[in-house]
């Protein structure tokens, strides 16, 4: 029995490892005919998808346009620099970044030269620097210090941050010069986005610097040694506050419009006019910007590129600006205001600026803007043009031009009216009169003498308070709707309203809301609201040209760029002139005659200035009262705002201009008359440099006409 036990037992042994062999070749039958399907049913789709590669388009931003002067003098420019940039592949780890800086900080220091290495840096690294950059050199121990519940419960960002809040000052407080270096380059390296170029330095490259860069970018994955621009101005602050500024790729476009100009195919370090014309014309000067396609791998590795767009530079402006003349005006403006200051120390110790406003009343094209701050603490000037846009004065006795218009449209005064000039006195209010007592004066006798008295029986009537003369202080009976009938007619000239300006801003004025009777007289004469340099230059430029308010521009013509040529290339645009509205006013011809009378005949009030001048000026002087507020003694100081409108010639008129010089001293005995002078040398000088380019322009056509008759 024992025997036969034993054989059955040898035979059921090979039959089970036959079974197992069996159930190992089904399990290889599977394998090879799945390897089969693979290798031979998918085999091409599946080496496809191994050697897939990825195409992204990068945009390269492109030099700006340049800004040019009416006679084609070159302005703004861009000057070529050095510059050392950072464009990472897809994917790029923080670990990669920091073997890239450690590396170029061997090449490169990005310590302006004539700064303090240890200090600037100091100033310019964060806690958050510090902490990232020990993070990466200690990672493994950092990592550690978060608990098992912290590394469960928090999002990576939150671990990462908790990582850094767990760096002590000590272990930070121990890097060497050369470790912040790095820790800077790294910072800028950071801020480039896959495919995008990102500039690590372009301020103060030197040639050496370049060099060994350029000699080791093998080792610099990433990095490149190229070139740059940045913005150059020929003519130093001329203008330049106007002109405006650009961002610097640091800054890149702005936070509050991010959203504006990422959908218009910006980047985030794009660099954008920030202000000023840059600003205002952005979408011209900023050209096309290149577009290169990348072919990267599936891991980010770039395998291949291709330009598919050429950048071109940006369109370039041609300003309406004479710089020449914009040069002269600016230093009139200095000399006049610098003698106010000196013939009265005491009495214009408030005094610090003056601004004027030259333009083409016919067509609206700015010749020359100047706004001029004198800093007595440095003893030099500012230039600070864009104060004639930012800044509204009380203008005086300027906008009685307004005021005899806005009467006679209303009906409350016909042409050659008479009232006697002699004070008048409201209940509730001071005695109010003309700067001396006129007699009977008419409308043109108004304007030429300046009678604030007949400005106010215009404003009593169209208030409803026809009484003549004024009873001695009765109170005035007024509609405050006068008020908005005033402003009405006032805006038709663009005096309280915007004047539609090529610029990304500009003030309209104060508007006083204290309606009562006193304060309608005070409108009438120019001492309630206020008005922008610029708003009252398209004031007398829209009496100069019988009544049609132009548009002022900066902005002639725009060109289209001829890349790295320096000549100007074909017109794409010309500005035409705007007419914005005529007013609705008649009789405007005797208020031009007011005007020529106020700078042509005795007695008017600049006849001293303009008297016997052969470009037959005409205009309107003033002077307000104002408040100076000193922030260093926190007082309100009474002060005094002197003006002056004009235009030439009279009977064909090509240039206007307004002038306010605000916070003289008030009732000064022999005040300088900055006002007059700045606009008698203005003028002058206009004409003066007409008639040399003129003379010139005439000899060449004698030299051209004599060349024709020799050949």
């Amino acid at each position: 029995m024992s025997k036969i036990r034993k054989k059955k037992k040898k035979a059921q042994l090979p039959f089970r490892i036959n079974i197992l062999f069996f159930v190992i070749f089904l399990l290889f039958s599977v394998l090879i005919l799945q390897l089969g399907v693979v290798q031979i049913l998918n085999g091409e789709a599946f080496q496809k998808e191994i050697e897939r590669t990825i195409q992204d388009t990068t945009k390269i931003p492109v030099p700006r346009g340049k800004i040019y002067d009416r006679n084609h003098n070159l302005i703004v420019d861009n000057e070529p620099v050095y510059s050392i940039t950072y464009t990472p592949e897809k994917g790029v780890q923080a670990e990669d970044r920091l073997k890239v800086a450690k590396r170029l900080a061997d090449f490169i220091t990005l310590v302006p030269k004539d700064e303090d290495p240890e200090k600037y840096l100091d100033k310019k690294l964060t806690e958050r620097d510090l902490k990232e950059y020990w993070y990466l050199l200690n990672k493994k121990e950092a990592d550690s210090r978060l608990s098992e519940k912290d590394i469960e419960e928090l999002s990576n960002a939150e671990a990462y941050n908790k990582t850094l809040d767990l760096i002590t000052e000590e272990e930070i407080s121990n890097f060497s010069l050369h470790d912040k270096e790095i820790i800077a380059i790294k910072k800028e390296i950071d801020k480039a986005y896959s495919l995008s170029p990102q500039i690590v330095k372009n301020e103060g490259v030197t040639a050496e610097e370049y060099a060994l860069v350029s000699e080791h970018l093998s080792e610099l994955p990433g990095i490149n040694a190229t070139t740059d621009w940045n913005r150059n101005y020929p003519y130093g602050e001329t203008l330049q506050s106007l002109l405006g500024a650009v961002t610097t790729q640091e800054e890149g476009i702005p936070a509050e419009k991010k959203d504006y100009f990422l959908t218009r195919g910006y980047s985030r370090n794009d660099r954008v006019g920030k202000s000023g014309l840059e600003q205002y014309y952005e979408d011209v000067l900023r050209g096309r910007k290149e577009q290169i396609e990348y072919t990267t791998t599936k891991n980010g590795v770039i395998v291949g590129s291709d330009t598919v767009v050429e950048g071109q530079r940006g369109k370039d402006l041609v300003l309406t600006i004479d710089m020449d003349f914009q040069k002269e005006v600016d230093k009139i403006v200095q000399e006049e205001l610098l003698a106010a200051i000196r013939k009265h120390p005491g009495a214009n110790r408030h005094l610090d600026q003056a601004l004027a406003v030259v333009m083409n009343p016919k067509t609206g094209e700015l010749l020359a803007v100047s706004g001029q701050r004198y800093d007595r603490s440095e003893g030099k000037f500012h230039n600070e043009s864009f104060r004639t846009l930012y800044d509204s004065h009380r203008p005086g006795s300027t906008v009685k031009g307004a005021t005899v218009l806005s009467g006679y449209e209303s009906g409350v005064i016909k042409p050659g009216q008479t009232f006697f000039d002699s004070p008048i006195k409201i209940a509730g209010t001071q005695k109010k009169s003309s700067w001396k007592n006129l007699g009977t004066v008419s409308d043109l006798d108004a304007l030429k003498f300046s009678s604030n008295v007949y400005m106010f029986y215009i404003a009593l009537r169209m208030g409803g308070d026809y009484r003549y003369p004024f009873p001695n202080n009765k109170t005035a009976s007024i509609d405050t709707n006068a008020f908005q009938q005033f402003r009405h007619y006032f805006a038709q000239f663009g005096l309280g309203s915007s004047t539609g300006i090529d610029y990304p801003y500009e003030a309209t004025g104060y508007v006083g809301t204290e309606l009562i009777g006193g304060k309608l007289l005070d409108f009438a004469i120019g001492q309630f609201d206020t008005y922008t340099t610029m708003q009252l230059a398209q004031y007398v430029s829209t009496i100069a040209n019988d009544g049609y308010r132009v548009k002022p521009h900066f902005l002639k013509e725009i060109r289209e760029s001829n890349g790295t040529d320096e000549t100007l290339g074909s017109v794409y645009r010309v500005e035409n002139s705007t007419v914005l509205n005529r007013i609705e006013m008649d009789h405007i011809d005797r208020v031009q005659e007011g005007f020529r009378r106020v700078f042509q005949v005795p007695g008017g009030t600049a006849y001293s200035y303009f008297a016997g001048k052969s470009y037959n000026p005409a205009g309107k002087t003033g002077t307000a009262q104002s408040d100076y507020y000193d922030p260093k003694t926190e007082t309100l100081y009474t002060t005094e705002n002197r003006s002056l409108v004009g235009y030439a010639p009279f009977d064909n008129p090509e240039i206007a201009f307004a002038i306010i010089v605000p916070n003289l001293g008030p009732n000064v005995s022999g005040q300088y008359p900055v006002n007059n002078v700045i606009g008698e040398r203005i003028l002058d000088t206009y004409f003066e440099m007409k008639q040399k380019e003129d003379k010139l322009g005439d000899k060449i056509k004698d030299e051209n006409h004599e060349e024709e008759n020799t050949q």
